[in-house]
């Protein structure tokens, strides 16, 4: 039997299985509030079997929206409409973490409120559209953040954090993927300032150090995870082409923090992930590049040889609330269904069938 089923030990926390359910965008948050809700609270208790569950993005602060009926995490309120949710998974066993996620210049004006338009590292727009509830609209040119700015949404990432430990999450996980601000101010092509903010690879990397740091020092670097995307492409983003220059240093800053894992969402880079897998010297998850199939059952070999600690699922955990006990018996898996991804009722969200 694999290794993948067995349980492990996530810096003190006590993991059934090495299978993480990956953090997936489904937009059923309240809107204008961006709280969670009752259903949000069954999707995330019906998937309580994965060692770990990892949240959808959720967002540190309101200019760092950029979807429609996304989560928060920057009120009282906010926090006390995920405490049903933390008490769901917990009610059934799981461990669950809180994803922070700013999306930066990803979004539009019209997904915020009191005439506020995205911010990013440098006022240049991505290339593309973004769904609102007007229909897709392009990328806006993003608002340069000052430095002092630059200050404030750093503390908005540790207080977000302190809002999930009071919501009752086991910890939280750091998105510096996908083309989003922390990846923003990794890339050139997105990242042009001139000041300790950008230009080389330490100050391209200063920011997601800096928000790292903020948030181990709110709430304990073991209870902090962070997701990185190296060369993944996602929301326009073109990497620096050394690829372990700008990843093997951030990795090696990281891993000064003593933080709980880090989460590589991989590209067609395997010898990069094998570099990363050996410089890391914490927990590492990996959601396995697959092109696009979903991570299969073959993905848990990973673990067997030592690439990786914890393997991350994503649209097979969304369509497979017992995702874990369909791998281990080797049952069918459900189809997941991408016309329900996004936005909706229960439907092709908590109507999926397990196995009894």
């Amino acid at each position: 039997m694999t290794k993948a089923f067995t349980p492990y030990d996530l810096a003190g926390i006590a993991l059934g299985n090495r299978i993480a359910m990956a953090p997936m965008t489904r937009s059923r948050a309240t809107e204008p509030e961006a709280e969670a809700t009752s259903l949000m609270a069954e999707y995330y208790a019906q998937r309580a079997s994965a060692g770990l569950i990892i949240t959808e993005g959720t967002q540190p602060s309101i200019v760092g929206k950029g979807y429609t009926n996304t989560p928060g995490l920057h009120s009282p309120e906010q926090a006390e409409s995920w405490r049903a949710v933390t008490t769901a998974v917990h009610r059934e066993g799981g461990t669950i973490f809180a994803q922070l996620m700013h999306t930066g210049r990803v979004g539009h004006p019209v997904l915020l409120p009191d005439g506020l338009t995205p911010v990013g590292p440098s006022p240049v727009a991505a290339r593309g559209q973004v769904y609102t509830h007007d229909g897709m609209k392009e990328f806006v040119e993003p608002r340069e953040l000052t430095v002092e700015e630059i200050g404030q949404t750093i503390q908005d990432f540790a207080a977000a954090a302190r809002f999930a430990v009071d919501a009752g999450f086991d910890g939280v996980e750091i998105h510096g993927a996908n083309g989003y601000l922390i990846h923003q101010f990794l890339a050139p092509n997105a990242n042009r300032r001139s000041d300790e903010w950008g230009g080389d690879v330490e100050g391209r990397i200063r920011f997601a150090v800096a928000v790292a740091s903020a948030v181990a020092a709110a709430i304990g670097p073991d209870r902090v995870g962070f997701r990185i995307s190296p060369g993944a492409g996602f929301n326009d983003i073109e990497d620096d082409p050394d690829l372990l220059a700008t990843y093997g240093t951030l990795v090696d800053r990281l891993s000064e923090l003593e933080l709980a894992y880090l989460h590589v969402m991989e590209g067609p880079h395997r010898d990069l992930t094998a570099a990363l897998r050996e410089a890391w010297p914490h927990t590492l998850i990996l959601n396995p590049f697959t092109g696009s199939e979903p991570t299969g059952p073959a993905a848990l070999e990973l673990v067997d040889d030592g690439l990786a600690d914890v393997i991350a699922y994503g649209a097979m955990f969304l369509a497979n609330p017992d995702l874990p006990a369909r791998l281990e018996t080797g049952a069918p898996l459900n189809s997941p269904d991408r016309a329900s991804f996004y936005g909706g009722d229960h439907r092709g969200y908590t109507d999926y069938p397990t196995l009894v």
